[in-house]
């Protein structure tokens, strides 16, 4: 296979016509070797439209939607953004990326090892990885200037609101299989948020999400 053909082409034939549109994203794609990321048993995939198998059932997010989430989000140089889900640590890379740091909260200890040990190979020094449950966000380093939530959430809990700072963002799949809707919620003011729809999908809910008895989204 030749993987940078193959990475192109999953960039143009995959990537792009999901809206992926941003050039400082499409080339954050070509430096971050998403293959680096990827199992080895698994490593042909690394550029197929396909969720890839994770320890303990976790599964990496199809490239189409790491891609959209990464340019929807909007991070900047100076931001310290949260990041829900550790996943195989290649989302992590990519808003590392773009961020001042990255806060990486994963429940599961075989996933948290593999990120960090994926993120030190790939030389990315500003992605911490902690173990711990952040369904329902992350107090530890809070208010954040973006939350990402790397699986589906069956609603946002409101102390996730809270957690992020006025002008933040917060992008999360919301639903339950197989209705889900990405949303990116805009913290406008104290107690007030806008709410946009980015796109329709249907991924692996996170684990350990629970839905509140208050929520909003």
């Amino acid at each position: 296979m030749n993987i940078e053909q193959a990475r192109f082409n999953m960039i143009e034939q995959q990537i792009r016509p999901w809206d992926v549109l941003d050039t400082d994203i499409l080339d954050l794609l070509m430096v971050v070797k998403r293959e680096d990321f990827v199992p080895e048993a698994y490593r042909k995939l690394a550029f197929v439209d396909t969720s890839i198998p994770l320890p303990g059932g976790a599964s990496m997010l199809n490239p189409k939607i790491e891609a959209r989430i990464v340019q929807d989000v909007h991070v900047k140089k100076h931001e310290n953004v949260l990041l829900v889900g550790a996943g195989s640590g290649y989302v992590a890379a990519l808003l590392a990326h773009r961020a001042r740091h990255v806060t990486v909260v994963e429940i599961d200890p075989a996933l948290k090892e593999l990120a960090q040990k994926n993120l030190a190979a790939n030389g990315i020094t500003n992605a911490t990885v902690e173990l711990g449950n952040g369904a329902q966000g992350w107090a530890n380093g809070a208010p954040f200037d973006v939350i990402v939530f790397a699986g589906a959430l069956p609603v946002l809990p409101e102390s996730v609101l809270q957690q992020v700072k006025p002008e933040g963002r917060i992008l999360a799949i919301i639903g339950e299989s197989p209705v889900m809707s990405a949303h990116l919620i805009t913290r406008t003011a104290e107690g007030s948020y806008d709410t946009k729809k980015l796109f329709e999908t249907d991924v692996q809910p996170l684990q350990a999400a629970v839905t509140p008895s208050h929520f909003t989204f």
